[in-house]
């Protein structure tokens, strides 16, 4: 929750920061699963100091890595894009690649852009020397990219350990986490939090529901969207029940014109928020430094699961070191860092078989009885349902 990342409300202010990266560089919105097959896992650097980290490195045979991180050092960065630090514990993979690679630096443009505005700044800086190496992007999105021809195919060391469902037939994308829609409540506000999306309509909750962004846009509001409409006897082919619940809940009062950011949340501005389950506990400390007293429900009414996909762009400036960050996201540290921020790493049946996933360490898991039902949409669903997004949610709810 509640990082904008893929909210349309600050596209300007994305606009303008991916247009200023052009500047300097001149000069002057989901699958099936299927059952995951199991390989031996990479073997990973050891997570000493900087100085063991890069003897480890350097030597061939103890890493199979160990070339392409000699060729990323020779880069020097990566060029990343759209990674909030309170979305899905970006900030600590960051910092955990950092550390495991010294000497490659990971810098993120814009970001709070959305995942629209990560395909665009991959057309709009092609061939300069800050256009983005690799990206996060919704599944639609990122059919539109494959389709575009922007990816440079990349075969992950994990690959057999990540469930089909999960990865493009080409391996053009590989999707590193994922999660299901919560409800979170501030509870000094509205005492009694909604359970399911169906409480969501009680008359003491008006004015007081929102949604992360603009599901014309936003990954995350579109997924609520989805949610809704599982909810209300719609299905993987069937959105609109989801856009009249949206419209009902609208006409009754309660839900607000809001967009739901890490601020209004913190100023109580957006006291009900409908949003990923990986983005609630990056917030858990500044709502306790608040005093805000919350609740946190996974709607077992409407059961979501969405995922965003990771790629190295075509004729990025940074190859290796895009591949690099592909792997590293993907490795036991990169797939730990989603967990602990609330998200489901791919690889996370393989994570448990090694026993390196224990009952603390999925507190901010929904339930596995839940996670358990999740069905992603196909591209094909999802292309689907957002042509009948943008045709119905104007009329309907938006300009309602």
């Amino acid at each position: 929750m509640i990082p904008s990342k893929y909210s349309s409300m600050r596209k300007m202010a994305s606009i303008a920061i991916v247009a200023g990266l052009a500047l300097a560089a001149c000069g002057g919105d989901d699958s099936s699963s299927s059952a995951t097959t199991k390989a031996p896992a990479a073997t990973e650097a050891p997570a000493g100091d900087a100085t063991e980290t890069t003897v480890a490195m350097d030597a061939p045979d103890a890493d199979p890595l160990a070339a392409l991180y000699e060729e990323c050092k020779a880069e020097g960065k990566v060029n990343l894009i759209s990674l909030p630090d309170d979305w899905a514990n970006y900030k600590g993979i960051l910092q955990s690649f950092r550390d495991k690679y010294p000497g490659v630096e990971n810098p993120v443009a814009a970001p709070d852009s959305s995942s629209k505005e990560e395909e665009e700044a991959v057309q709009t800086l092609a061939g300069q020397a800050d256009m983005p190496d690799n990206v996060d992007v919704s599944p639609a999105i990122a059919q539109e990219m494959v389709d575009a021809g922007l990816f440079e195919p990349y075969t992950l060391t994990t690959d057999a350990e990540i469930p089909e469902g999960l990865k493009e037939a080409d391996n053009n994308w590989t999707a590193a986490y994922y999660g299901i829609m919560a409800i979170t409540t501030n509870t000094k506000i509205a005492p009694v939090a909604p359970k399911t999306f169906a409480d969501l309509m009680k008359p003491e909750y008006k004015g007081l529901v929102a949604l992360n962004g603009d599901p014309r846009e936003s990954g995350a509001a579109f997924a609520a969207v989805m949610a809704a409409s599982l909810a209300n006897g719609g299905s993987a082919d069937d959105i609109m029940p989801g856009i009249q619940f949206f419209a009902d809940l609208k006409a009754e009062g309660n839900l607000g014109g809001t967009d739901v950011t890490k601020e209004t949340v913190l100023s109580g501005e957006t006291p009900i928020a409908i949003d990923w389950s990986y983005n609630i506990p990056s917030l858990a400390a500044e709502l306790d430094a608040a005093g805000i007293t919350y609740e946190t429900n996974f709607p077992s009414d409407g059961i979501y699961g969405g995922f965003y996909g990771q790629g190295v762009i075509k004729d990025s400036p940074h190859q290796a070191c895009a591949k690099l960050w592909m792997e590293h996201i993907f490795s036991d540290e990169g797939a730990l860092g989603y967990l602990e921020g609330g998200a489901v790493p791919a690889r996370i049946q393989a994570l448990t078989d090694a026993g390196l996933v224990t009952d603390d360490m999925k507190k901010n898991l929904p339930p596995d009885e839940l996670l358990a039902q999740i069905k992603f949409l196909t591209p094909a669903q999802i292309i689907a349902a957002k042509a009948v997004l943008a045709e119905q949610w104007g009329p309907m709810v938006a300009d309602a």
